[in-house]
């Protein structure tokens, strides 16, 4: 997968060249990967190395770098059917996405929802994170900080969760943790109602 993307954006890029007459393009030219649907309080965007406040409407790019402060939230759409929920003082980089096909993500800091609608046909995507790396096939998940922990839960469909040579497949209504970087996942375990409103809560999703 990671292979297609990397050979779509080089197809891109040398058709990009040849327009201009060989000048190089920077990135965000292309076509946008997404927009911001949502953003209450102070939201930035970092691209390349200009930093502006993200708004309702504005397009998101391969590489760009969404940043949410205190008490601040942001809904970013990728595609017409995936969404992507981040809670206060997180940092997202947009490092590819492909409608319908899948990409990947990266959670710096903070916590995220993942969300694409059942039933719609599965996309590959990776969000890699400081403690593990995360495979979707088309799902809604949470992951970030959660009661002293890192913690992944899903709603619907599964995820892949990898770090230290272990993989963990997490189901719906489970969920596993991490309590220092470095750690394997721990087992799979179902959520109670309580921990899981917690979690979309840190977002602003209620449940």
């Amino acid at each position: 997968m990671r292979h297609m993307l990397v050979s779509r954006r080089a197809v891109v890029g040398g058709l990009l060249l040849a327009a201009v007459g060989g000048r190089a393009v920077p990135s965000w030219a292309s076509s946008a990967l997404g927009e911001a649907t949502e953003v209450r309080g102070d939201v930035r965007r970092k691209r390349a190395k200009k930093d502006e406040l993200l708004a309702v409407g504005s397009e998101l790019f391969e590489n760009d770098r969404v940043h949410t402060n205190v008490e601040s939230y942001a809904t970013l759409n990728l595609g017409a059917d995936t969404r992507v929920l981040l809670g206060a003082e997180t940092e997202l980089l947009v490092d590819s996405f492909i409608a319908g096909q899948g990409g990947t993500l990266e959670l710096g800091t903070g916590r995220m929802v993942f969300d694409r609608p059942e039933g719609l046909p599965k996309v590959d995507v990776a969000v890699r994170t400081a403690f593990g790396m995360i495979g979707v096939r088309g799902t809604k998940f949470f992951c970030g900080p959660s009661r002293a922990a890192f913690a992944v839960f899903v709603e619907h469909g599964s995820v892949t969760v990898a770090r230290g040579g272990v993989t963990k497949i997490v189901a719906a209504g489970q969920g596993v943790e991490f309590h220092h970087r470095g750690d394997a996942p721990s087992e799979p375990v179902n959520w109670g109602e309580a921990r899981i409103k917690e979690a979309y809560a840190s977002v602003g999703l209620t449940r």
